[in-house]
């Protein structure tokens, strides 16, 4: 039949409203980089990440993330995580590998343990202007990668001692040099092998989701825009034959098999424990973490600032300015709007939610509203440009001087006056109840601090018994008051001491805090017939 009377499905409708009514415009054809660009990306990030990283470590994460690889290097075992001298198994090694390389470079420290993350969020910040400037054009990279630099959701919680970080790196990297490997209808295999390296990368930094994050919006875009009923004024994606799919697996695989086998043969509980409880059914039935399904528009729009405005408006008009409007879209931006948004929709529908989740949503958001900012001429404002220099001068006063104040005020070790005289004998036994607290364990350079949950407080009575003192770390702020009514006759509570303070007004106690984070109270327990 003569294709111009083939009947019009709605899927050619689609095809034709996203090719030839939203994005109808060509890309931008300037994307050689620029020397004062990469200047301001290689020193603005610069300044603000790497003299910020030596505060206290933040309970619970930071502290886990610090004292896993401090183990695996003291220990010398690279195969099974440990935490207190026990597997942990929740996550794959990538990030205890990196931290611990970077102990052994640079010594121990917060300040060492926070470079991989900080090297992450800089990485980046760097891919989206030198591998986003093939897509969206030069300026539009720099004012995308200047936006990322600036939004305090991505800046601020990346660079902390956190999986995310890493993660992100590895999904933008994938997303990039797959796209570019499709972008132009000739097939690249070049990105593609890159982007395969990259998705296998964060794999074994956090499991499968690094492929979820790539491939959805890699085919949506695809359906989208080619086949009957798409516009030919741009260059459809090229098709990626099974073969190439085949051989990124196989790139994945062999990141990732050597380790995965490893460990199965070390612990074999380890695959039903990662990817069917700490991956589908976090997703499917969460045990923590539970928000409602809003949860991370909000977190999104204020971590964007002062980019939010442009984001909201830039919704709008995506789709009602008139078709032949000469401001509309290329199709590269449509790409790295639906990714961004694939990614808020996914974790929203995840059923456990936590603030860092969200983090692989900036980067390719970010590289739609740079080339929105320059279409709309957002970029020579002086509006934009003062509210972007003010975050910028508010974020090196948080990272400088707030936030190292505010890990002081809530570190479990915030005050070692009062808890040396406690813990400073290495032979002393360090109970804690009811819950881990990681970061003790981490500046008192141990790992045979044993956690006892409430569940188990019985045992936890009778190993009392045999042992002339033991130091107990409450972690909760219940957690003394239950323990002291239960105690057994038998043991008596030697002496105490309250990590407790108020700080005179009400709001100012619940923003900093009548406690640190994983330590409230700490105790000595010692057998009542081994008293005077």
């Amino acid at each position: 039949m003569d294709a111009t009377l083939a009947p019009v499905t709605p899927l050619h409708v689609l095809r034709h409203l996203v090719t030839a009514v939203l994005c109808p415009s060509r890309p931008c054809p300037d994307t050689a980089p620029r020397l004062a660009s990469a200047l301001v990306l290689l020193l603005l990030p610069a300044a603000l990440l790497y003299p910020t990283l030596d505060f206290h470590l933040l309970e619970p994460d930071e502290g886990r993330y610090a004292q896993i690889p401090k183990e695996m290097l003291q220990q010398g075992q690279w195969i099974v995580p440990t935490l207190q001298g026990e597997p942990y198994l929740d996550k794959p090694p990538l990030m205890y590998w990196l931290t611990a390389l970077s102990y052994w470079l640079f010594g121990v420290s917060a300040a060492s343990a926070r470079l991989v993350p900080a090297l992450a969020v800089h990485l980046t910040i760097l891919s989206v202007y030198f591998l986003g400037r093939r897509s969206v054009g030069e300026k539009a990279a720099f004012w995308a990668a200047l936006i990322l630099t600036l939004a305090p959701g991505y800046c601020a919680v990346a660079r902390l001692l956190l999986l995310d970080g890493l993660l992100t790196l590895c999904i933008t990297l994938s997303l990039l040099c797959g796209y570019e490997a499709v972008r132009t209808g000739r097939f690249r295999p070049g990105y593609w092998l890159a982007a395969a390296v990259a998705s296998g990368l964060g794999f074994l930094t956090k499991g499968p989701i690094a492929e979820i994050l790539l491939f959805i919006p890699l085919w949506i875009f695809t359906f989208l825009t080619h086949g009957p009923g798409a516009s030919r004024a741009t260059p459809p994606p090229a098709a990626v034959r099974p073969v190439w799919y085949l051989l990124f697996f196989a790139i994945v695989a062999v990141v990732n098999l050597p380790w995965y086998v490893a460990i199965y043969l070390q612990q074999p509980r380890f695959l039903f424990h990662f990817f069917w409880q700490h991956n589908v059914l976090r997703f499917l039935q969460p045990f923590d973490h539970l928000e409602p399904v809003w949860y991370y528009l909000p977190l999104l729009l204020a971590g964007l600032l002062p980019a939010t405005p442009l984001f909201v408006v830039h919704l709008f008009r995506l789709f009602l300015r008139p078709a032949h409007d000469p401001s509309r879209p290329a199709l590269p931006e449509f790409f790295w709007l639906i990714t961004a948004l694939w990614c808020l929709l996914f974790f929203s529908c995840s059923g456990s939610k936590l603030p860092t989740y969200i983090l692989p949503a900036y980067p390719p958001l970010c590289l739609a509203l740079g080339a929105a900012a320059v279409r709309y001429r957002w970029h020579q404002l002086l509006l934009p440009r003062l509210s972007l220099a003010a975050m910028a001068l508010l974020l090196a006063c948080a990272f400088h001087v707030l936030i190292p104040l505010y890990a002081r005020e809530r570190s479990p070790y915030g005050r070692p006056e009062l808890i040396d005289p406690f813990v400073a004998d290495k032979s002393q036994t360090i109970v804690c109840f009811s819950r881990n607290c990681d970061s003790i364990a981490f500046y008192l350079d141990r790992s045979d601090l044993r956690s006892v949950r409430t569940r188990d407080v019985n045992h936890l009575y009778v190993a009392c018994h045999f042992r002339p003192r033991t130091v107990i770390l409450f972690t909760h702020r219940e957690a003394l008051a239950g323990f002291r009514n239960a105690l057994p006759p038998s043991l008596m509570i030697v002496e105490t001491v309250s990590l407790r303070r108020s700080y005179g007004h009400p709001w100012l106690d619940k923003i900093l805090g009548i406690t640190p984070w994983g330590l409230c109270d700490i105790a000595v327990i010692a057998p009542r017939s081994l008293q005077p």
